[in-house]
């Protein structure tokens, strides 16, 4: 494998992480002081912060710049468009062709609350069924066994938002937000820094579980955020709405990951989002 090593990194740890988006960046940035960070990705972008591959996944050759052993491999690859073909070839095809190409002592695939199908309010953590009605879950319960098969473990996060993630901000301050009150619709979600965090956290444990639910403390029902980001903003709330399905969602329980010794920075959405509005005024 080519010599990726910055000078000031010598004899660090090395950490490869496919698909270089918004959460690699905000990783790296966390990391890179005792970290050596590679970013694959598709694009030719570079950044004088990190040491940039230009690699397509689904083209095993393109891979060869990276191959051989890493200290940590992370695998936040995303797909370009929400469609059965483009989450396969992403979730399953890429992840096999990295996999036939790298070993990672500590080997991380970013995967979502998605996997879950309870819609009654239930509490899920790492050892509730999954049973997805939909096809983004049951190609991500795909690579999750992919990972485990690897020796690998997977981070189920819930619903990310923060900088550059704000339409439902949007939604609220236009007023095009309707929503169902009662029962209660219930929403999970994470700060993307948290994500990071997250992440960071998990390549320096020593001993780490197979599974982490990662979603903030603070589960709730949709209409309570909308309504809360609505007074924030000084616009209408939500318009109520009756809806003939019993769906309400589920809640997630982030025990596992606390127990573990992680700290939110923003442990429910009103610190998360208040630091989003906080950022962006005035003319949010």
């Amino acid at each position: 494998m080519p010599n990726h090593s910055k000078p000031d990194q010598a004899g660090a740890p090395r950490l490869l992480i496919a698909g270089f988006g918004d959460l690699g960046q905000r990783l790296q940035s966390l990391v890179s002081s005792d970290w050596q960070v590679v970013g694959l990705r598709r694009s030719n972008a570079p950044d004088e912060n990190v040491i940039s591959v230009q690699a397509d996944l689904n083209q095993r050759q393109s891979l060869e710049p990276v191959r051989g052993d890493w200290d940590a491999v992370i695998y936040t690859a995303t797909p370009a468009e929400r469609t059965p073909d483009a989450y396969r070839s992403t979730y399953v095809d890429g992840l096999s062709n990295l996999l036939a190409t790298v070993r990672a002592r500590r080997l991380i695939f970013v995967s979502s609350t998605a996997v879950f199908g309870q819609q009654q309010g239930d509490w899920v953590d790492e050892t509730s069924s999954t049973e997805p009605v939909q096809f983004n879950g049951q190609i991500l319960l795909e690579a999750e066994r992919l990972t485990v098969q690897a020796g690998g473990l997977v981070v189920r996060f819930s619903g990310i938002y923060g900088p550059g993630r704000n339409r439902l901000l949007e939604r609220v301050r236009a007023g095009k937000v309707r929503c169902q009150r009662t029962p209660p619709r219930w929403t999970n979600r994470i700060h993307a820094d948290d994500c990071a965090a997250v992440l960071a956290h998990l390549i320096r444990m020593d001993d780490p579980a197979s599974l982490y639910l990662a979603s903030d403390h603070k589960p709730a029902p949709r209409w309570d955020v909308l309504s809360w980001l609505a007074r924030q903003l000084d616009v209408q709330g939500p318009v109520e709405i009756a809806d003939s399905s019993d769906h309400q969602g589920k809640r997630v329980d982030n025990r596992r990951l606390i127990d573990s010794g992680f700290t939110f920075r923003y442990p429910d959405y009103r610190s998360g989002y208040s630091s989003l509005l906080d950022s962006s005024r005035p003319g949010i």
